[in-house]
């Protein structure tokens, strides 16, 4: 990839994003849907805050803004693999896509129209939120380009599957009941993965036996070891479909590995979920989404160089994927 991303480089011209937000990793600046052919990779942001489930907002909508400063001091090359994504794949920042606060309708509405241009250029598409009810339009649109056959792994502390939070059916502990009502989806190809603590209610449990999806509760990972546990969510959700989506809530990894997470402990580390991810890339992801960072409680922005990471551990899994690299 020419002008692809690099360290240390001090002549180095990062684009922008918006009027002060750089792209991530400062990759090329994808002006239109017709600019999308000329991408493998497409990095998008949705900067939604829904209805708050505990407390006060968490001000998660900025997490797009903090994620793409933290990524330019970071380029795709790992040296423990000694590959660069970017010498395989062309990557571009596509922006965010348009939300207006408060409103659900026009804002998912937004979230798919941007995301379904990614998905008809046949890209590959990384998006960072925002609050996890995103995932629900992204995974429904990602199902109908793929006419049902696909398998979802969640990585979470909780199960995000209440029928509706009072009234509200869209709310952020709720996209993956949505899921399982959706024709394009068969929830017995998705797996919860690393469920765990007393922040889950107790029908969540119940819902997802019901529907017919796996649970992997953080416990098993740590007791079964992190490869045997995504090699098995990786079997469920690539058995029988043509396709796999990985959604990651930030509280997957223990509050001392994620700052800007809730105060959830007994989780992952980020060698634990790097390394999982990594192996999802291996497999063949076809989408990946890394929501739920709370900006408010890191002043350092700790997680937004978390998520960077973890993005690129992912996307050079799938660079030996595509490429069959050892």
């Amino acid at each position: 990839m020419k002008d692809k991303p690099i360290c240390y480089v001090p002549e180095r011209k990062i684009p922008e994003i918006f009027s002060g937000v750089p792209t991530f990793l400062g990759l090329p600046k994808i002006q239109s849907k017709e600019d999308l052919k000329n991408y493998d990779i497409v990095f998008m942001g949705v900067p939604w805050e829904g209805i708050c489930t505990y407390g006060k907002f968490s001000g998660c909508e900025l997490s797009t803004k903090n994620i793409r400063n933290a990524s330019t001091r970071y380029g795709a090359y790992l040296p423990e693999f000694d590959l660069d994504a970017f010498d395989y794949f062309t990557g571009g920042d596509f922006g965010d896509c348009a939300i207006e606060n408060g409103n659900y309708d026009f804002s998912f509405d937004s979230i798919r129209k941007k995301y379904s241009q990614i998905l008809e250029e046949n890209k590959i598409p990384i998006v960072f939120g925002g609050d996890h009810s995103i995932s629900f339009p992204l995974i429904s649109e990602f199902a109908k380009k793929h006419k049902g056959k696909i398998g979802i792994i969640h990585f979470d502390a909780h199960m995000d599957n209440m029928e509706s939070y009072g009234e509200e059916k869209l709310a952020r502990c709720s996209p993956f009941y949505r899921l399982y009502e959706d024709l394009n989806i068969d929830p017995t190809k998705m797996v919860h993965f690393g469920i765990r603590g007393p922040r889950n209610n107790p029908n969540a449990l119940k819902t997802a036996k019901k529907f017919g999806a796996t649970v992997i509760t953080g416990m098993e990972i740590k007791e079964n070891g992190w490869l045997n546990s995504i090699k098995k969510a990786i079997e469920i959700a690539s058995k029988d479909t043509e396709a796999f989506y990985v959604t990651v809530c930030s509280d997957i990894l223990d509050i001392a590995n994620n700052p800007a997470g809730p105060p959830d402990p007994c989780g992952m580390t980020t060698y634990e979920l790097a390394m999982m991810l990594h192996e999802c890339g291996k497999a063949g992801v076809s989408a990946f989404d890394f929501v739920e960072l709370y900006p408010g409680k890191d002043p350092s922005n700790t997680s937004g160089h978390v998520a960077t990471w973890m993005s690129i551990y992912l996307l050079v899994g799938l660079t030996k994927f595509k490429f069959n690299l050892k």
